[in-house]
């Protein structure tokens, strides 16, 4: 937790807003905008096996997360904050043009792959137009887009079930 701190506090700039800790945990948040806040979670003296992956890159261990994407304001945000995980000596991709978005790609000390976003098309805060094949390119999308796209509504939605043991994840197929 201590490098989680000093990376998305330090590096990132995502100030640490609240940490919760008891004797068998702990449970740090950090502030990513307006309402939005990225929490990590720590059990004391467990030991962990370590495990990372490249964004984007497939591995049959992380079924569930890719990667986490941050949504910048502008171009200079992209290459300053590019600029200050090179100072603080953390490698980082060139950036990436999407066409939609540019983005560079880096690591967190957990081995959780990151990605930082500028929307040179924006898509957020405005509603969304399934037929844009710039922001929507997918040409064979899973069906939940197809009926957004044709009925502007999902007919179904899954149900979820907390996990309370690691046999408990049911098989998504």
């Amino acid at each position: 937790m201590d490098a989680t701190v000093r990376f998305y506090h330090g590096v990132l700039g995502a100030r640490l807003v609240a940490t919760i800790g008891t004797e068998g945990f702990r449970h740090y948040f950090f502030d990513l905008g307006a309402q939005c806040t990225v929490a990590f979670f720590e059990y004391r003296d467990h030991p962990i096996e370590r495990f990372a992956k490249p964004a984007g890159v497939p591995d049959p261990r992380a079924i569930q997360f890719d990667h986490l994407s941050l949504n910048l304001p502008d171009e200079h945000a992209l290459e300053s904050l590019r600029a200050r995980l090179k100072e603080h000596d953390c490698e980082v991709t060139d950036v990436v043009d999407h066409q939609v978005m540019r983005s560079i790609y880096f690591t967190d000390p957990n081995g959780i792959a990151l990605e930082a976003s500028w929307w040179v098309t924006d898509a957020t805060g405005r509603p969304s137009d399934y037929g844009d094949r710039d922001l929507f390119g997918d040409r064979d999308p899973v069906p939940a887009v197809r009926e957004l796209a044709e009925a502007g509504r999902l007919a179904s939605t899954p149900a979820t079930r907390l996990v309370q043991d690691p046999t408990d994840i049911p098989d998504p197929a």
